[in-house]
């Protein structure tokens, strides 16, 4: 363990550290009271600073005290006091019944109510409890036998606000620190200006911010009609957070699909620039007896895809909608189909089918090896490291990236595409060789987006870089650069390697009813186009052998 965790207020002093880094590169984005927030935390005790975070660091709002332990505070009711003066924390909340049925054991309960069912489930309690008690009341009313404190936390929000400023996103927390301090996740240490900063408008916060509630409350189960009364009709002209918008706007008309409101589907789909949901347009004017007018939309899409899945969809919807029509659909191009391995192996007792393929085809002179996405990603990060962590603005502002912040935006490869040329012209010499294994050595465990550091050891790079001619390389590495965030997936389970004929194959495994996922089916077709060694092997099990 490292020495920062010998002290007892680790989590204080990171907590610390987030205030003033947000203090210092967005104070011009704060209103007044939130600095206030920022100035006065530094004056209270230094237990109720802790206590405060022990709590803003923990799920939910709603705490009792008598589960506030920490030998380093002491007191959580003492400690409160400061907290509550300042309006952070409320004392003695008001509890509806479903969270007093959270906050509650079932024994403390029971008493609560007067009920001897001992024997009735928590859940069959509440079922006989919720009608009569449908109004909520201070925890200390509920709770009159009870010899403990309840208390809310007032400032959740302004703690996400914070964290959401910090990180640029809200889905990284307070354990990004621990994991740090423990060694457990080390970051590559990108040099940023102070000015380097996720967000550079007050708005842009709020934005986000309303867009994460919205889609909270869409899958907490709230109705799309009155969740889509507070998302923008209007595009931002953030493209990041149209990205967001469109996303959750994608999300709002899928279950519209699901619930059989198609027309408000439609219009969703209609105005929505999201990838994706052009073809759901084009789906519900199929099924909702408009095959015109989804062919002509069909048709729009078909000579300007805007991605290699639209492209793949639109081949499957357009001779159906023609045939509908009564029209001729042209005839389907003939393909290369890949090399097809077929078994018969035992049925595994605690293994994957994966796995037990590698097993069976895998030789002293021809190893096998289970990879999926992993290799051919890792290759790509380890050669392309410098370029990935480029210190571009807006890409990295604090010290937890893993990779850079706009990684699946369209201009992602663009914005870096004479870096991304000096990392690929190395494959057209020897020097990628000894670059890959360099950036291995060095950057070993740092994390990365792209290279899965638990896949390798270095006679697994070692056989890769023998293996893989560098024009498969420059091709896999183009395409995945091309559009990262579809394009990373979809590749073949296994690679085995020909050492001694300096060649390989990559295998994607079909266990018994199994088939072949879209994606998947783009890389095969890639592969091929590229000539580029790869099967897939169809297995079924040898059931006279169980």
């Amino acid at each position: 363990m490292r020495q920062a965790l010998e002290n007892p207020f680790y989590y204080l002093d990171n907590f610390r550290q987030v205030l003033a880094w947000v203090g210092e590169r967005h104070g011009d984005l704060l209103d007044d009271q939130e600095r206030g927030f920022l100035d006065q935390f530094q004056l209270i005790p230094q237990a109720s600073q802790a206590l405060l975070v022990r709590m803003v660091m923990r799920k939910g709002l709603l705490f009792r005290a008598s589960k506030l332990r920490y030998t380093e505070i002491g007191c959580a009711i003492e400690a409160s006091t400061a907290l509550v003066e300042h309006g952070w924390l409320e004392t003695n909340p008001m509890v509806d019944i479903t969270q007093l049925f959270g906050l509650l054991k079932k024994d403390e309960l029971l008493a609560v109510f007067g009920s001897s069912a001992t024997g009735q489930r928590k859940t069959d309690l509440f079922q006989a409890m919720q009608a009569e008690h449908a109004e909520p009341k201070p925890f200390a009313s509920w709770c009159e036998g009870l010899e403990d404190a309840a208390f809310r936390l007032a400032i959740g929000d302004l703690c996400d606000r914070l964290r959401l400023m910090f990180f640029g996103n809200i889905h990284q927390d307070w354990s990004e620190f621990v994991l740090a301090d423990l060694g457990i996740f080390r970051y590559e240490q990108v040099a940023f200006s102070p000015a380097s900063r996720a967000f550079h408008a007050r708005a842009d916060v709020d934005a986000y911010l309303h867009l994460h509630r919205c889609r909270e409350r869409f899958e907490a189960g709230e109705a799309v009609e009155t969740v889509l009364r507070d998302v923008p009709a209007s595009g931002y002209a953030n493209e990041w957070l149209e990205n967001r918008r469109g996303k959750l706007l994608l999300s709002l008309a899928r279950q519209c699909e699901r619930d059989g409101s198609r027309s408000l589907a439609l219009k969703l789909h209609a105005a929505n620039g999201y990838p994706g949901a052009r073809e759901r347009a084009i789906r519900v004017l199929e099924r909702h007896g408009q095959p015109e007018a989804a062919l002509q939309l069909a048709l729009t899409a078909d000579a300007a895809p805007e991605s290699e899945h639209e492209a793949q969809q639109l081949q499957r919807i357009l001779p159906r909608l023609r045939r509908t029509l009564g029209e001729t659909a042209p005839r389907s191009r003939v393909t290369a189909q890949p090399e097809r391995i077929d078994l018969r192996l035992p049925r595994p007792d605690a293994m994957s089918v994966e796995h037990a393929v590698r097993e069976h085809l895998t030789r002293s002179d021809a190893p096998a090896y289970y990879v999926e996405n992993a290799l051919i990603n890792s290759l790509l990060g380890l050669l392309c490291w410098d370029a990935i962590f480029a210190p571009l603005p807006g890409a990295f502002f604090h010290p937890f990236h893993p990779g850079p912040a706009d990684l699946a935006r369209p201009d992602f490869h663009s914005r870096r595409a004479e870096l991304f040329d000096d990392c690929l012209n190395k494959l057209g010499t020897n020097e990628y060789r000894d670059c890959i294994r360099n950036v291995y050595r060095q950057k070993f465990g740092l994390q990365s987006q792209f290279v899965s550091w638990g896949l390798f050891d270095e006679t697994l790079l070692d056989l890769a870089l023998e293996c893989i001619p560098a024009e498969h390389l420059r091709a896999f590495f183009q395409r995945i650069l091309l559009d990262v965030p579809n394009h990373r997936s979809g590749l073949p389970d296994l690679v085995q390697f020909f050492p001694d004929e300096q060649r390989y194959r990559l295998i994607e495994v079909k266990g018994p009813g199994d088939r072949l996922q879209d994606n998947q089916k783009r890389w095969i077709d890639f592969a091929l186009r590229h000539r580029v060694p790869i099967a897939v092997c169809y297995v079924q099990w040898d059931e006279a052998s169980i």
